[in-house]
């Protein structure tokens, strides 16, 4: 059924968007700051801080804007699911108060921007709604309603969707935004760019020297000496003892783009799987961005059944019949669903990190780029001690923090024994398999042109078996969310060397 979606995964707003080209880091070199990451985060960040008169760099491992910002729905809300219910109980009412008004904050920032400078961008002011279509989902989302209430939230209720679903009830918090956000991010780098800041791309950081003032080393052997350095990768370059891949988990999300139709509101199910529905406008013409289907990286069913189902309930739902981009999102979520930004480490006073955002990005990455450029600037804030990165809360973090890490041990130990799934030779073009190599576990996959791609399937992290993402042509690790290229390269983190190459 899904020969309907594109044969390859590619993100409208990546194919959409150029930037000027920048160069990688050949030689060591000193800064005020550097920032490892040029995601939302990292670029506002540096935007910040080039205004504010400090030396900075960006430094990005892959491409600009090829990471997660570049999959992201692109929803500018303080609306994250059904959130301030669990915060109230987990945090009390002030800090949950504190969450939306720093997003609320960041929402601003951004539609501030766009204003100001007449950005071409796509922003639209949209109302976002939670529905519900289940009972249960209803009773969540009834102390969602609570939760708003108790918070002076302004939010209405709505009875009917603009779109052919069982619909129990729906919250709806008004007057939030939408937009490209490449477009938006390209005029930051321009601007970050003409203030004497530079970027670096394809300039993997692979650690940091313990000290008073930090030293950056890339892959390739050279140093960046620097006053302050901000991780703001998707996964922190550096860990200090601080087991961060023990305290987040990740998961991967799917979009498909629904050509000719459209609807007014940014719409996200509290039922799972979720279903994220809003518009956006390719080419000139609208086009719905149908979201959801998240699973735990590297777990699961094979990923284009998740492409699939999001096809089917386009088809159903919208009558939708052509599907011209799809592609697909990782997130990392925090044990208790607040995102991580402070101090990376109690040894490094000047190194900072921020992460931890779950799907919402835009405005958590936002408001986390101006928390940087306080740190960096010794503006205390109240938001700091919420969002501090050595907080351990007993209730929900202890609880999630052994389902998590179970569930790591589980597949260490499990998938190190599965049986491979085919011979070498019966590897398929297209098709990617475990398979046995000179006596031991491997992964294959056969290119277009017939060419064999052969790694060791054991992750460079901590050692799992990583598993064939068929719909993106990757190896995923399912215990920290590691994943590679089919060449073995590294994608995402907490690896930071790629699967070694056994192919001949």
């Amino acid at each position: 059924m899904y020969n309907q979606l594109p044969k390859e995964p590619s993100s409208y707003w990546i194919d959409s968007t150029t930037f000027d080209e920048t160069h990688s880091l050949t030689e060591s070199i000193e800064t005020d700051v550097a920032i490892v990451g040029a995601g939302i985060t990292g670029i506002t960040a540096g935007y910040l801080l080039a205004k504010e008169g400090y030396n900075v760099v960006l430094l990005e491992a892959d491409r600009v804007f090829q990471g997660t910002t570049g999959h992201t729905t692109a929803k500018i809300t303080a609306q994250h699911g059904v959130i301030y219910d669990e915060l109230i109980n987990h945090v009390g009412e002030k800090s949950a108060r504190q969450y939306f008004d720093f997003n609320e904050r960041a929402r601003q920032f951004i539609e501030t921007i766009v204003e100001e400078n007449e950005l071409d961008c796509d922003l639209e002011k949209q109302d976002a709604i939670l529905y519900a279509t289940s009972r249960q989902a209803e009773r969540k989302l009834k102390k969602e309603i609570a939760a708003y209430e108790k918070l002076n939230i302004p939010h209405t209720t709505m009875d009917k969707l603009p779109f052919d679903v069982d619909m129990k009830s729906a919250l709806v918090m008004k007057d939030q935004a939408q937009f490209h956000p490449l477009h938006y991010l390209s005029f930051l780098l321009r601007e970050f760019k003409k203030m004497g800041g530079k970027v670096y791309e394809q300039t993997p950081i692979v650690n940091m020297s313990e000290g008073q003032t930090p030293i950056l080393q890339t892959r390739d052997g050279h140093n960046i000496t620097t006053n302050y350095a901000l991780s703001c990768s998707h996964f922190p370059f550096y860990d200090g003892d601080n087991y961060f891949f023990s305290r987040m988990y990740v998961e991967r999300s799917y979009i498909v783009a629904v050509e000719g139709k459209q609807v007014d509101g940014m719409y996200l199910s509290v039922d799972s799987p979720t279903r994220s529905v809003r518009t956006a406008t390719v080419n000139g013409k609208p086009h719905l961005l149908i979201g959801g289907d998240g699973h735990k990286t590297g777990q699961g069913e094979p990923v284009m059944n998740h492409y699939e189902a999001l096809q089917t309930f386009a088809t159903e739902v919208f009558k939708a019949t052509s599907f011209p981009y799809r592609w697909s999102a990782q997130d990392i979520y925090t044990l208790d669903h607040i995102p991580y930004i402070g101090l990376l480490t109690d040894n490094y006073p000047n190194a900072f990190l921020a992460t931890g955002y779950r799907k919402w990005g835009m405005t958590s990455g936002t408001g986390a780029g101006i928390l940087l450029r306080d740190y960096v600037m010794k503006r205390e804030t109240e938001d700091m001690a919420l969002f501090q990165p050595n907080r351990f809360l007993l209730d929900p973090s202890l609880k999630e923090f052994f389902k998590q890490n179970m569930n790591v041990a589980k597949h260490f130990f499990v998938d190190k024994i599965k049986p491979v799934e085919k011979k070498l030779e019966e590897v398929k073009i297209g098709e990617g398999s475990t398979v046995i190599k000179n006596g031991r576990r491997a992964g294959a996959y056969r290119d277009e042109q017939g060419k064999l791609h052969v790694v060791d399937t054991t992750c460079t992290h901590l050692g799992c078996e990583v598993e064939w993402n068929n719909g993106d042509k990757t190896w995923d690790c399912p215990c920290h969310g590691s994943r590679f290229s089919y060449e073995g390269t590294v994608i995402e983190g907490p690896a930071d060397e790629p699967l070694t190459s056994l192919s001949e």
